[in-house]
């Protein structure tokens, strides 16, 4: 008598063991990327501080800033565990867990159990989204967004149980996106998906007026300091849309699109390992974009080209923000792997073993993504010698018993706020007292002190970070 393979504990246990497999990963991911890659803070997590430092809750004039929930999330976990590389990084790796949770509850609702644990497992080993969750900018707000505007109008629309909530999520969502530029586009993909597919017409006309109205309130309380500020300043507005300042030259940021979305030859020569997904997972995007044309009718597949058809203007103008399309493209690399096991299973409708052979090249293929994946972000941010330039272990390097501490004026405002949250430092322009720090940039004679001490870093160039100066013998 053969075995029951159905009755097994693995074949009974295998989603939640998935979903058990995913959240190890993910947390361990996220904890390796914060704390030791790419192992320092970059320029932009620099002016992110500082901007994170000029909010007030009682000057509403501040608050009319893009990305403004990410900066209050900063300033709180600053003003809670001190300036450190790991304190500026906090919100980011946080925000990424809450992105890779709903990512695999949209996935759920979209599309069978074991794509969305496929696509998730893909899409969480990418450098792309490493990068972001461990960069200490905005930047994880691209992902967030999207994935839980798409995720909340999904219960939504199916009517899920406590859909009072739902809409109350929704709309609040909606208002704090409106504060990250280009966010916009995915509230406009979702709306004219509304208008143009009948089904979700429907919906929206079922729909309690009241406590829509209650919900809309909510959004427009969260949104009046970015309506002032957009008032007060059109440019601010501008942004949002991503509609540059100066006409940009379009054949560059075409051949820079080109570069980063297929150049797999090119290595990074950037802050952002090039391209945003590996070879393999490319190839099964392009297979989502047939299945996509193919099923073009279905809802899904009108919210995707419509909020595509948004981007790519905006992404020719703006070639740098390559974080947008995460979703989309992941979107249709879970249709990629739908229709790749699919058409698998139809080949072999009732040959088990035919079917159970199958698995094998798909478990190659996935593991490869996968582990493709984390190497390009291992070797990427540790030994790409243009990509390691971009971050400073500055921070971690300072003295621990510093007092005084001499900085340039280009590093005033970033160690101002370090100094705001550090006991006993003070920046000071003309030291006094036995010993004192001086910055790289800031460091020279000075009249009645001496070098005592030089601390550097591994890297081969500008090595020598802080200098330490101590009275000179008289």
């Amino acid at each position: 008598m053969g075995i029951d393979v159905t009755s097994t504990f693995i074949y009974r246990w295998r989603y939640p063991i998935g979903y058990g497999l995913i959240a190890l990963l993910l947390v361990s991911l996220l904890i390796f990327a914060g704390l030791y890659l790419p192992g320092g803070i970059s320029d932009s997590e620099k002016a992110s501080v500082i901007k994170s430092a000029g909010i007030h809750i009682n000057d509403i004039s501040s608050l009319a800033v893009t990305n403004l929930p990410y900066y209050a999330l900063q300033q709180a976990s600053i003003s809670l565990f001190g300036v450190h590389d790991f304190s500026i990084k906090l919100p980011s790796l946080v925000l990424a867990l809450v992105s890779a949770i709903g990512l695999i509850l949209l996935l759920r609702q979209w599309f069978k159990t074991n794509i969305a644990v496929l696509a998730t497992i893909i899409a969480i080993t990418t450098g792309q989204f490493l990068f972001i969750a461990q960069n200490g900018t905005p930047s994880i707000l691209y992902v967030l967004w999207p994935v839980w505007l798409l995720l909340l109008g999904t219960l939504i629309a199916k009517r899920v149980r406590f859909r009072f909530l739902w809409k109350v999520l929704f709309f609040v969502m909606a208002a704090l996106s409106l504060y990250t530029p280009l966010s916009i586009y995915a509230l406009v993909a979702l709306g004219a998906a509304t208008l143009l597919h009948p089904h979700l017409r429907f919906i929206i006309r079922s729909l309690s007026r009241k406590r829509l109205a209650v919900a809309g309130l909510l959004a427009v309380i969260i949104i009046t300091p970015l309506a002032i500020g957009v008032a007060r300043s059109p440019e601010l507005g501008l942004s949002l849309l991503g509609i540059p300042t100066t006409w940009p030259n379009i054949a560059a940021n075409v051949n820079l699109l080109a570069g980063q979305y297929f150049g797999f030859w090119i290595p990074s020569t950037t802050s952002l390992m090039v391209p945003v997904f590996g070879l393999g997972s490319m190839i099964i995007i392009a297979l989502g974009v047939y299945r996509l044309i193919r099923t073009r009718e279905s809802t899904q597949s009108y919210l995707i080209i419509i909020w595509l058809a948004c981007l790519m203007p905006i992404l020719v103008t703006n070639p740098l923000f390559t974080s947008v399309t995460f979703l989309p493209l992941v979107l249709l690399m879970a249709m990629g792997l739908s229709s790749l096991l699919g058409y698998w299973y139809r080949l072999f409708p009732r040959n088990p073993y035919a079917r159970i052979a199958g698995l094998i090249p798909l478990i190659v293929l996935i593991s490869a993504l996968i582990l493709t994946g984390l190497q390009r972000y291992e070797y990427g941010y540790q030994y790409d010698v243009y990509t390691v330039a971009n971050f400073s272990k500055d921070l971690s390097l300072l003295p621990k018993n510093t007092t005084q501490l001499v900085v340039s004026d280009g590093e005033k405002p970033f160690y101002t706020v370090v100094a705001r949250h550090t006991n006993s430092l003070t920046l000071v322009s003309e030291p006094s007292g036995e010993t004192f720090v001086a910055t790289h940039d800031a460091q020279k004679d000075f009249p009645g002190y001496e070098i005592s001490r030089i601390v550097t870093s591994s890297t081969t160039s500008n090595a020598d970070r802080f200098y330490i100066y101590k009275k000179s013998p008289q």
